[in-house]
Protein backbone atom coordinates (compact mmCIF):
# COMPACT_ATOMS: atom_id res chain seq x y z
CA UNK A 1 0.00 0.00 0.00
CA UNK A 2 1.23 3.23 -1.06
CA UNK A 3 0.90 6.04 1.49
CA UNK A 4 1.60 9.82 0.88
CA UNK A 5 2.14 12.54 3.44
CA UNK A 6 0.70 15.52 3.52
CA UNK A 7 3.79 17.85 2.91
CA UNK A 8 1.97 21.31 2.41
CA UNK A 9 -0.83 22.84 4.85
CA UNK A 10 -3.47 23.43 2.15
CA UNK A 11 -3.25 20.19 2.27
CA UNK A 12 -5.07 19.48 5.03
CA UNK A 13 -8.16 21.33 4.17
CA UNK A 14 -9.66 18.86 1.47
CA UNK A 15 -10.21 16.27 4.69
CA UNK A 16 -13.39 17.37 6.97
CA UNK A 17 -12.65 16.24 10.79
CA UNK A 18 -14.76 15.10 13.36
CA UNK A 19 -14.75 17.10 17.08
CA UNK A 20 -14.43 14.93 19.83
CA UNK A 21 -13.71 16.70 23.21
CA UNK A 22 -11.00 16.19 24.90
CA UNK A 23 -12.37 15.29 28.35
CA UNK A 24 -14.03 12.21 26.77
CA UNK A 25 -10.27 11.05 26.17
CA UNK A 26 -8.26 12.47 29.74
CA UNK A 27 -10.91 12.83 32.13
CA UNK A 28 -10.69 10.09 34.96
CA UNK A 29 -15.20 10.34 34.92
CA UNK A 30 -14.92 8.83 31.31
CA UNK A 31 -12.13 6.13 31.55
CA UNK A 32 -14.94 3.36 31.05
CA UNK A 33 -16.58 4.85 28.29
CA UNK A 34 -15.96 2.59 25.24
CA UNK A 35 -13.69 4.10 22.48
CA UNK A 36 -16.39 2.97 20.65
CA UNK A 37 -19.16 5.49 22.19
CA UNK A 38 -16.80 8.54 22.01
CA UNK A 39 -16.49 7.89 18.09
CA UNK A 40 -20.25 7.95 17.86
CA UNK A 41 -20.06 11.25 20.56
CA UNK A 42 -18.10 13.18 17.95
CA UNK A 43 -20.61 12.13 14.95
CA UNK A 44 -23.71 13.22 17.12
CA UNK A 45 -21.92 16.46 17.65
CA UNK A 46 -21.57 16.81 14.01
CA UNK A 47 -24.94 16.19 13.51
CA UNK A 48 -25.59 19.01 16.06
CA UNK A 49 -24.00 21.24 14.20
CA UNK A 50 -26.40 20.80 10.58
CA UNK A 51 -29.51 20.56 13.31
CA UNK A 52 -28.28 24.18 14.66
CA UNK A 53 -27.97 25.75 10.95
CA UNK A 54 -31.51 23.96 9.87
CA UNK A 55 -32.48 25.66 13.07
CA UNK A 56 -34.03 22.16 14.50
CA UNK A 57 -35.77 22.80 18.13
CA UNK A 58 -37.98 21.72 20.01
CA UNK A 59 -41.11 23.57 21.54
CA UNK A 60 -38.25 24.55 24.36
CA UNK A 61 -36.07 26.32 22.10
CA UNK A 62 -33.51 22.82 22.66
CA UNK A 63 -31.83 21.61 19.39
CA UNK A 64 -31.83 18.04 19.08
CA UNK A 65 -30.59 15.65 16.02
CA UNK A 66 -32.14 12.63 14.00
CA UNK A 67 -29.70 9.35 13.99
CA UNK A 68 -31.21 6.33 13.49
CA UNK A 69 -29.81 2.57 14.38
CA UNK A 70 -29.73 2.10 10.80
CA UNK A 71 -27.06 5.13 9.92
CA UNK A 72 -25.17 4.61 13.02
CA UNK A 73 -24.58 0.84 12.08
CA UNK A 74 -23.75 2.19 8.51
CA UNK A 75 -21.42 5.04 9.51
CA UNK A 76 -19.67 2.60 12.49
CA UNK A 77 -19.69 -0.67 10.06
CA UNK A 78 -21.46 -2.45 12.85
CA UNK A 79 -24.25 -4.38 13.80
CA UNK A 80 -27.83 -2.96 15.01
CA UNK A 81 -27.11 -4.79 18.65
CA UNK A 82 -23.37 -2.93 19.16
CA UNK A 83 -25.47 0.29 17.89
CA UNK A 84 -28.05 0.02 20.38
CA UNK A 85 -25.75 -0.98 22.83
CA UNK A 86 -23.29 2.41 21.92
CA UNK A 87 -26.63 4.52 22.62
CA UNK A 88 -27.38 3.12 25.51
CA UNK A 89 -24.07 3.67 26.92
CA UNK A 90 -24.11 7.68 26.30
CA UNK A 91 -27.64 8.03 27.22
CA UNK A 92 -28.82 8.50 30.33
CA UNK A 93 -30.19 5.02 32.28
CA UNK A 94 -28.74 3.58 34.79
CA UNK A 95 -25.64 2.06 32.44
CA UNK A 96 -25.49 5.31 30.57
CA UNK A 97 -23.14 8.66 30.66
CA UNK A 98 -25.65 10.75 30.36
CA UNK A 99 -24.82 12.52 27.35
CA UNK A 100 -27.23 12.17 25.20
CA UNK A 101 -31.03 11.91 26.00
CA UNK A 102 -33.37 10.05 23.43
CA UNK A 103 -37.04 10.62 23.05
CA UNK A 104 -39.08 8.32 20.78
CA UNK A 105 -41.52 10.01 18.48
CA UNK A 106 -43.42 6.79 17.75
CA UNK A 107 -44.33 3.73 15.66
CA UNK A 108 -42.15 4.08 12.56
CA UNK A 109 -40.83 7.64 13.57
CA UNK A 110 -36.59 8.26 14.53
CA UNK A 111 -36.52 9.40 17.98
CA UNK A 112 -35.32 13.03 18.71
CA UNK A 113 -31.50 12.33 20.32
CA UNK A 114 -30.48 15.40 22.26
CA UNK A 115 -26.95 15.48 22.68
CA UNK A 116 -25.80 16.94 26.32
CA UNK A 117 -22.39 18.95 26.96
CA UNK A 118 -20.94 17.97 30.18
CA UNK A 119 -19.07 20.51 32.46
CA UNK A 120 -19.07 18.78 35.90
CA UNK A 121 -15.62 17.66 37.03
CA UNK A 122 -16.68 15.68 40.15
CA UNK A 123 -18.62 12.85 38.46
CA UNK A 124 -17.29 9.23 37.87
CA UNK A 125 -19.15 7.60 36.07
CA UNK A 126 -22.58 6.38 34.51
CA UNK A 127 -24.04 5.78 37.97
CA UNK A 128 -23.25 9.94 38.87
CA UNK A 129 -25.77 11.87 37.85
CA UNK A 130 -23.93 15.17 38.34
CA UNK A 131 -23.21 15.86 34.51
CA UNK A 132 -24.65 18.70 33.55
CA UNK A 133 -26.73 19.34 30.58
CA UNK A 134 -27.30 22.15 28.16
CA UNK A 135 -29.10 21.27 24.82
CA UNK A 136 -28.33 23.50 21.87
CA UNK A 137 -24.43 23.85 22.73
CA UNK A 138 -21.33 22.31 21.54
CA UNK A 139 -19.10 24.85 22.98
CA UNK A 140 -16.68 23.26 25.74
Amino acid sequence: MNHTLCCHSNENNQFSFLRIPRQLIKDERFKHLSAEAKLLYGLLLDRMALSTRNDWRDEAGRVYIYYTLQEIQEDLGCCHDTATKLLRELGSGKTGFGLIERIRQGPGLPAKIYVKQFATPQSTGPQDNSITSIFGSQDF
